[in-house]
């Protein structure tokens, strides 16, 4: 079975910087494709960006720039530095896996969301 377990989340003010850790465990070869995704209460859920296997990135034009996303395949670990943070990236951040490679048809792994308040 496969598990996402995010942490690193929590409060900042505007201008400060958080790092999320994603760890995956079980099957490991799940992770051909692994993104980040955020969900604020009322609204859609947002793709962050995503890292692709061969460490290829992507980014939603709201955080390009600011956001990075990596991955520490020793440790079966995906992170994401999230820099110059503002107000509006106040949500509760989800990482995501797929065997399939980015973009897959859609995300079968989720973790359980870790979350990150940006006070102004």
């Amino acid at each position: 079975q496969v598990q996402l377990v995010e942490s690193g989340g929590g409060s900042v003010q505007a201008g400060g910087s958080l790092r999320l850790s994603c760890v995956v465990s079980g099957d490991t070869d799940c992770d051909s494709c692994m993104g980040w995704f955020r969900q604020t209460p009322g609204k859609e859920r947002e793709g962050v960006g995503g890292i692709d296997s061969d460490g290829s990135t992507s980014y939603a034009d709201s955080v390009k720039g600011r956001f990075t996303i990596s991955k520490d395949d020793a440790k079966n670990t995906l992170y994401l530095q999230m820099n110059s943070l503002k107000p509006e990236d106040t949500a509760m951040y989800y990482c995501a896996a797929d065997r399939h490679v980015c973009p897959p048809p859609r995300f079968n792994y989720w973790g359980q969301g870790t979350q990150v308040t940006v006070s102004s």
